[in-house]
């Protein structure tokens, strides 16, 4: 996975889930929930990667910030739940989607 439109792509898969595009800037992508509007994930290029922040548990953050040295403390979010994935190759494709689902499932509507 290195592009935009994989990521984009690999988030629609799940249920009730919008692109947005809130701070009127393409380069940032805003994967949502359709019910809550909450926010699983921010896909932006930065350092020409392609980045994406994900909320985590708390108990799992470190765990992820130690394995890859391309995650690490989220940009422009709270350091403490989010962290930011740097699609530079070195972090398997099975664990950015674990890190993905993780986050949508943290920010999906409570029933």
């Amino acid at each position: 996975m290195e592009t935009r439109d994989e990521v984009i792509t690999l988030c629609k898969q799940y249920q009730d889930v919008v692109e947005d595009y809130p701070f009127h800037d393409e380069n940032w992508t805003v994967m949502r929930h359709q019910k809550n509007r909450k926010i699983f994930a921010m896909v932006f290029e930065r350092e020409k990667k392609i980045w994406i922040n994900v909320k985590c548990d708390v108990e799992w953050r470190d765990f992820w910030r130690q394995t890859y040295s391309a995650v690490i403390p989220a940009y422009h979010m709270n350091k403490e739940h989010w962290n930011s994935i740097i699609l530079n190759g070195t972090v398997p494709e099975q664990d950015i989607k674990q890190m993905i689902s993780e986050s949508y499932q943290l920010t999906k509507p409570r029933r």
